[in-house]
């Protein structure tokens, strides 16, 4: 199901809250905590609901999108536990091993992301031979 910008955002508010209040997270939540838990730049952004949720994000004016950068580290490790495609969770483990996890995503993100990007300038679904191929060069 689709989510919109607001409703992305608010989700990692509301798990935000759950962590301040030591509430009980359900298991995608806890996903989402241990991201957030380490991005300590975000705790700021996280604890003023009203601002974030209308904040634009642009690299324009050189600022990174929080949301975007931990919905991406979710997505590495979704992939990973998944290991779809077919491989990642191999390379996901070989760099984890080398570079510790927060760095590892990191390094892979450049390759998430020109995999979406060309996906999206080219009208296609993601290429995954091409995005396992990016992976395997880090």
């Amino acid at each position: 199901m689709f989510q919109s910008r607001d409703q992305v955002r608010q989700v990692y508010l509301d798990v935000w809250h759950k962590m301040q209040q030591k509430q009980l997270l359900e298991p995608m939540e806890a996903l989402i905590a241990d991201v957030i838990e380490s991005h300590p730049e975000y705790h700021a952004l996280l604890a003023d609901d009203a601002e974030v949720k209308q904040q634009e994000f642009t690299p324009e004016q050189g600022q990174t999108n929080p949301f975007l950068h931990m919905g991406m580290h979710i997505a590495l490790r979704e992939q990973a536990g998944t290991d779809r495609p077919a491989g990642i969770n191999a390379i996901y483990q070989r760099l984890t091993a080398a570079k510790g996890q927060h760095q590892a995503e990191h390094a892979m993100m450049e390759c998430l992301g020109l995999a979406l990007w060309s996906a999206q300038r080219n009208h296609l679904p993601p290429d995954e031979a091409d995005y396992l191929d990016c992976l395997k060069k880090l």
